[in-house]
C-alpha cells in the first residue's frame, strides 16, 4: 500500500509547473475545458492523509502490486495517475471494495520515480480534483477508471475574497510559530497567486494538522465558499495550538536557563567563599553541625571518648566514600540523642487530679493508684523511673490513662505498639554494619521527645510475636528493668544510654501471654469494665459531645435522653470498654444527620422508643437468672469482663452410675467438674444427702451457651452446689451467686476477677454473693459504689456454701 512522507533531500521548486497547474486563470483547482487532462488514468489509494491539488510532495508505495501501476503511468503521454485516500488500509491491496473509496481524489503528475528495498518512490504534483465516472478495470491492480473534473464559476465573490483574506492572516500568523512552514509556502508561491483562493483553501487544509477524514472533508467539499467555512476553523485551532506549543517550550527553556544560572553562581560563590575562607566544604559543615548539637549536653566520658573519634574519622574520610556516609548517619544518630537533658516534672498532686478527673469518669481507684505513685515521687521530689502496666479488657481507657500520667506530669509522651513485633532489633537496634540499619525506637523515642525523662508507653504488650529473628519480649528486660536499664545498651549506638528516669507505661488485655520474668519487672493496675452509671456518665460528658462534634451538629439540635443512654447500655453495649458504645451513638448522630438535612431547624430528641428504629432489635436480652432443683448461678470472669453462668444438674435414669458433662469446657474446668463430682459423692451424708443417690443414678452437667467455650478452676463450688442440690432434691436459695475453687478436701481457694464479677452481678440485680475467705481483701479494696447493698458470704470451706445455699 501507500504512504505519504517529505524528503528533505528534493527541492520541491524544480517541480512548479505552471502549465499543468491551477493557475489564477484556471481558479478553485478545477480544470477548465481546454485544459489537457486526461479521462482515463490508473489509481492508487493512499492511507496517511489525503493529498491536496496545491501540494507538492514524495509519496511511497509498496513495490508489489504498484510497480505495473507506475511502469503504465511513465509510457503514458500525460505521466498523470489519481490518488485516493482509504481511512483503512485493505487486508489485500489487490483486492478491495471499490465503494469504500470517497468521493473526490487528487490528479498528480508523476516525477522521478524510483526503487529501492522494494518501495517505490516518486514525486507527485497534484494538479486537481478528480472524480471516478465508471471502472474500466477494477479487479486487480492496475485501476483503470474513467474520470471527471469539477467545475466552478471563475469569478470570486466578495465574500469570498473576504475568506481569502482571514486565511492569509491566519497563515502569516503561523509563519513565526514554526517555521517549517515558512518553507511550504515558500513552495507554493512558487506555483499559484496568493490571491487565487482555491489553491490557497486547500494549501491551508494541508497546513493544518487535523485527521485523514477531516481532510478528505475539504477535499469532498468543491464549492468555494462551503471549502473556506470548513477550512478557516480548522486553520484557527492550529495557530492556538502552535502558540501553545510556543509559549510551553519558551516556559520550559525560561526555567531550565534560570536554574542553570542559579547552578553557576551558587558554585562560584562556593569556590570565592572558599578561597576567602569564609566557608567551609560540605565535611567541615558536617563536623561544625554535630559539635553544635553537643553544646549544652552533658555526655558520659565512654559516650563523649567514641563520638570524638568518629568525629576525628569523619574530617579525614572522603565525601563521596560509602564509609563517610555510614559514619554521617552514625554521628546524626548519636548527637541526636539528648544526653544528660531532663525535664522538669509538675509534682503538682491537685493538678494531677484535675488532668486525671477531666480526662476519665469513674476508674476512681485508678486514679487512686496513680496518685499514690505520683505522691511518692513529690515527696522524694522526682519520680524515678517504673513500669506502670495497665490490663484490662479493650476499650476501657488503658491508653488514654497513660497519656493522663504524661499530661499530669508535664512529660513529653512517647507511644508505639509492640503487639506483633518479632524482631528484638525493634527495641535495640541493628548493628550499624548492615545496610539500612537503625537504632532500636527507646533510641528513636529519645531523639522525638528531646529529654531523658519522658513517659514511653508500649501498647499491647500482651501480643509480642516469636521467630527466628529474635524474643523481642527478652529483649524488653533489660530495657525495662530498673536495676539494668541504667546501661542500656543500643546496638546500632553501642553506646550507654540511662533509661532510669524514663517512666515506662505498658497496657495488655490480659496477663497470660506475658513471660513471667518480664512480669515480675511491673507494677500492674488493673482496669476492669465500667458500670452502667459509669458508662452513663462517659457518654454524657466525652461520647457524645465528640460524636456531635465528629459529625457538625450542633449541640441544641440533637440530645439524647438519660433513659435512652441506659437502654443503649444495657441493650447493645455491654462489653466492659465503651468501644462498642460510641459505635452506637455515632450510629444514632448519623441517622439524625439524615433527618437534619431534609429539615434542617428541626430538633431532634432521642428517647427509649427511637432506638429500635434506629439500631434494630437489642443485641443483649436481660440474662434470665435460672432457678430450680439443680441450677445455681455461677460468675465468670471474660477478657471482655464479668458475666453470669448458670450451671445446670439433671439425673437422666438410674439404671447405672455415670457422669456427663457439656457446654464446650476447657480441661481445667472438666477437671474441676470431676472434683465436685467426687466431693459431693464422697460427702454427701455429711450434707443431708441420701448416700447412695450417686451409687445409680446416671447424673449429666450442662453449662449453658454451649457455643462459647469456657475455661478456669473457678466455677468448681458452682457445679458442687448444683450436684448437691440434685442430690437434696431441693432448690437453693433464690437470688445467690457464686465463685470459688474447689479442692477434694473441701477448701475453697482464691479466684481472680472479683470486680469484674461483682460488676456482672450487680447488672444482673444479684446482690447475695458468695466468694472465697481469700478473696476477702480483694472485695474490700472495691470502691464503695459497688459495694453499696451487697450482701457477701466469705467461705473457707464447702460446708460454708452448703450453709447459705440450704
Amino acid at each position: 500500500m501507500s504512504d505519504q512522507q517529505e524528503f528533505p533531500d528534493y527541492d520541491l521548486n524544480d517541480y512548479a509547473d505552471p502549465e499543468n497547474a491551477e493557475t489564477p486563470s484556471t481558479n478553485t483547482g478545477l480544470a477548465l475545458p481546454g485544459q489537457n487532462l486526461p479521462d482515463k488514468v490508473y489509481i492508487i489509494p493512499i492511507h496517511n492523509r489525503p493529498f491536496f491539488p496545491a501540494q507538492v510532495l514524495p509519496v511511497i508505495v509498496n513495490e508489489e502490486p504498484w510497480a505495473e501501476t507506475l511502469e503504465l503511468v511513465s509510457k503514458s503521454e500525460h505521466h498523470s495517475l489519481a490518488l485516493f485516500f482509504m481511512d483503512t488500509p485493505p487486508e489485500d491491496p489487490r483486492h478491495f471494495d471499490t465503494s469504500s473509496l470517497p468521493l473526490y481524489g487528487t490528479l498528480v503528475k508523476v516525477h522521478h520515480a524510483s526503487r529501492e528495498n522494494g518501495k517505490l518512490q516518486f514525486v507527485a504534483q497534484g494538479l486537481t480534483r478528480v472524480r471516478i465516472r465508471t471502472w474500466l478495470k477494477h479487479h486487480r491492480p492496475p485501476y483503470l477508471v474513467e474520470v471527471e473534473y469539477p467545475h466552478q464559476p471563475s469569478e470570486p465573490t466578495d465574500e469570498v475574497k473576504a475568506y481569502g483574506m482571514a486565511l492569509i492572516n491566519a497563515i502569516k500568523e503561523l509563519l513565526p510559530l514554526n517555521p517549517l512552514y515558512s518553507e511550504e509556502l515558500k513552495n507554493y508561491l512558487n506555483r499559484f497567486s496568493p490571491n487565487d483562493p482555491s489553491p490557497l483553501t486547500d494549501f491551508a487544509a494541508a497546513l493544518t494538522s487535523a485527521t485523514g477524514n477531516e481532510l478528505q472533508e475539504v477535499l469532498d467539499c468543491v464549492p468555494m465558499l462551503k471549502r473556506m467555512e470548513k477550512v478557516l476553523p480548522m486553520l484557527r485551532k492550529e495557530v492556538e495550538v502552535a502558540r501553545l506549543q510556543k509559549e510551553l517550550s519558551a516556559e520550559v527553556n525560561r526555567k531550565i536557563g534560570e536554574h542553570q544560572r542559579e547552578f553557576f553562581l551558587k558554585e562560584q560563590l562556593k569556590v570565592i567563599q572558599q578561597e576567602l575562607g569564609l566557608t567551609k566544604d560540605d565535611r567541615s559543615a558536617d563536623v561544625e553541625q554535630f559539635e553544635q548539637r553537643l553544646e549544652g549536653k552533658v555526655l558520659p566520658a565512654q559516650a563523649k571518648k567514641r563520638i570524638d573519634e568518629e568525629l576525628n574519622k569523619l574530617s579525614i574520610l572522603e565525601t563521596g566514600s560509602p564509609e563517610y556516609a555510614v559514619t554521617r548517619n552514625y554521628l546524626d544518630w548519636a548527637t541526636s540523642v539528648p544526653w544528660g537533658v531532663y525535664g522538669k516534672d509538675k509534682l503538682d498532686l491537685k493538678h494531677a487530679r484535675k488532668v486525671l478527673d477531666k480526662h476519665h469518669a469513674g476508674l476512681d481507684d485508678i486514679k487512686s493508684r496513680i496518685l499514690e505513685f505520683l505522691a511518692v515521687g513529690a515527696y522524694k521530689g522526682e519520680v524515678a523511673g517504673s513500669i506502670v502496666l495497665l490490663v484490662g479488657p479493650p476499650g476501657v481507657g488503658k491508653t488514654s490513662v497513660g497519656k493522663s500520667i504524661a499530661e499530669s506530669l508535664g512529660r513529653p509522651f512517647y507511644r508505639f505498639s509492640v503487639g506483633g513485633m518479632r524482631d528484638e532489633a525493634e527495641i535495640k537496634g541493628h548493628r550499624r554494619t548492615y545496610i539500612g540499619a537503625l537504632p532500636g525506637k527507646l533510641v528513636q523515642a529519645l531523639k522525638d521527645v528531646e529529654v531523658m525523662n519522658p513517659v514511653i508507653m508500649l501498647d499491647e504488650i500482651d501480643k509480642m510475636g516469636q521467630s527466628f529473628q529474635g524474643d523481642p519480649a527478652s529483649a524488653l528486660l533489660e530495657t525495662l528493668d530498673p536495676e539494668q536499664n541504667v546501661e542500656f545498651l543500643d546496638h546500632y549506638l553501642d553506646l550507654r544510654l540511662d533509661l532510669s528516669k524514663v517512666l515506662f507505661v505498658c497496657t495488655a488485655n490480659t496477663l497470660d501471654s506475658i513471660p513471667g520474668p518480664l512480669l515480675d519487672r511491673m507494677e500492674v493496675i488493673r482496669l476492669s469494665g465500667y458500670i452502667t452509671e459509669e458508662k452513663v456518665a462517659i457518654a454524657k460528658r466525652h461520647l457524645w459531645p465528640k460524636q456531635l462534634e465528629k459529625a457538625g451538629v450542633a449541640k441544641n439540635s440533637l440530645t439524647i435522653s438519660d433513659g435512652a443512654l441506659r437502654a443503649l447500655i444495657d441493650g447493645y453495649a455491654r462489653e466492659a470498654g465503651v468501644r462498642q458504645l460510641e459505635k452506637q451513638l455515632g450510629k444514632l448522630v448519623r441517622k439524625a444527620v439524615v433527618k437534619l438535612l431534609d429539615a434542617p431547624d428541626t430538633v431532634i430528641k432521642i428517647g427509649n422508643k427511637d432506638l429500635e428504629s434506629s439500631l434494630g432489635m437489642p443485641v443483649f436480652r436481660n440474662e434470665q437468672v435460672l432457678s430450680g432443683t439443680g441450677v445455681i448461678t455461677g460468675l465468670a470472669w471474660t477478657s471482655m469482663g464479668g458475666a453470669t453462668l448458670p450451671i445446670e444438674a439433671t439425673r437422666i435414669h438410674t439404671l447405672n452410675r455415670g457422669f456427663k458433662l457439656t457446654g464446650q469446657l476447657g480441661e481445667v474446668m472438666k477437671e474441676s467438674a470431676e472434683i465436685a463430682y467426687s466431693y459431693i459423692s464422697s460427702n454427701l451424708k455429711s450434707f443431708g444427702g441420701d448416700p447412695k443417690f450417686f451409687d445409680e443414678a446416671f447424673v449429666h452437667l450442662h453449662v449453658p451457651e454451649g457455643a462459647t467455650p469456657k475455661d478456669g478452676p473457678s466455677a468448681g463450688v458452682t457445679m458442687a452446689s448444683a450436684l448437691l442440690s440434685l442430690a437434696r432434691n431441693q432448690p437453693p436459695k433464690k437470688g445467690v451467686a457464686m465463685t470459688g475453687e474447689l479442692t477434694l478436701t473441701g477448701h475453697v481457694l482464691p479466684i481472680g476477677g472479683v470486680r469484674e464479677k461483682v460488676i456482672a452481678a450487680r447488672r444482673q440485680k444479684i446482690h447475695e454473693l458468695i466468694l472465697p475467705e481469700p478473696n476477702r481483701g480483694s472485695f474490700e479494696e472495691l470502691p464503695e459504689y459497688l459495694k453499696e447493698g451487697m450482701t457477701v458470704h466469705f467461705a473457707k470451706r464447702f460446708a460454708d456454701v452448703a450453709k447459705v445455699l440450704f
